[in-house]
């Protein structure tokens, strides 16, 4: 990475927040990444799924609870 890049880096880290939402929508457009509106949706999309996964009994949920002291157990805490 260029020193020009870093400073650049630097100086748009302070910007305000609404600012620098501003510039990452910007950026993400020049990667022909999808649109905030169109991200929303597909996660709008997916909670539908899951939800219908879940009413209809194709999937189970699992208690946070019991996940968590799951992952504690494999980190041996």
């Amino acid at each position: 990475m260029t020193t020009a890049t870093i400073k650049l880096t630097d100086q748009l880290l302070s910007l305000p927040c609404e600012d620098r939402i501003y510039l990452v929508d910007r950026l993400l457009e020049s990667l022909n990444a999808p649109s905030r509106q169109e991200i929303d949706r597909l996660w709008a999309e997916e909670a539908e799924r899951r939800i219908a996964e879940i009413d209809s009994g194709k999937v189970k949920t699992i208690p946070g609870e019991q996940v968590f002291a799951e992952i504690r157990g494999r980190l041996g805490k």
